[in-house]
């Protein structure tokens, strides 16, 4: 974690290959969304380390065997639309996970997002809420949606992304220092355009094709 910030820097050597993959501009779509797939995976293990787990005992067939299991409520939420790519990696891990949705569009030029679309499953108040956004760039988006899941009655919240930007983390910072940030990288700045730089590009339209 880095002192003084809400970003856990994840360092695994598989999410290290991914990202540098989702980076290369010739990377196309199809190998662009299994790198996505890969990364969120490993990205959402990471998040879910503190996951609320209890101990339990099943039948194998030579005896019971004693381990631990999830145990509470797990929600994810993407931000549209880029978030959709990471949510079935996430499903893969929690198959029971409620999950809900937040639209935020971004006004190209002031970068301020505003809410076009938000459903968030009933009761948060005691669930384990995972955020996923792949690009934490000016932050806004990802300040907004935030403040939308707590005003739902969320506590425990954490948000994952695949790139981030220090502008970024700072505004999640000051707007929400209790929320923890996994990202494999924090990047040099922003350009003009509100993009990471070196970043990966536009990620919903490399991973949609519509470039």
């Amino acid at each position: 974690m880095i002192k003084g910030v809400p970003v856990h820097l994840v360092n695994h050597p598989l999410v290290q290959d991914a990202l540098m993959e989702l980076r290369d501009v010739r990377t196309r779509p199809p190998a662009f969304r299994d790198a996505a797939n890969r990364i969120s995976v490993l990205l959402a293990a990471e998040a879910l380390r503190d996951v609320p787990a209890t101990d339990g005992t099943v039948a194998t067939p030579l005896g019971p065997a004693r381990g631990r299991v999830i145990h509470g409520d797990v929600v994810v939420v993407p931000v549209l639309r880029a978030g959709l790519g990471m949510l079935d990696a996430v499903l893969e891990l929690l198959p029971a996970a409620r999950v809900g949705h937040i639209g935020l569009q971004r006004d190209e030029a002031t970068a301020i997002a505003s809410k076009y679309y938000s459903k968030l499953p009933p009761d948060l108040s005691g669930s384990y809420v995972l955020v996923i956004d792949p690009m934490l760039a000016t932050g806004g988006s990802a300040a907004a949606a935030i403040d939308l899941i707590k005003t739902a009655g969320a506590r425990m919240i954490r948000m994952i992304c695949i790139v981030a930007a220090p502008e970024g983390v700072a505004l999640v910072e000051r707007r929400h220092p209790d929320v923890p940030v996994y990202t494999p990288v924090v990047d040099d700045h922003l350009n003009a355009h509100k993009y990471i730089v070196p970043g990966l590009g536009d990620f919903g339209d490399r991973l949609y094709g519509t470039e």
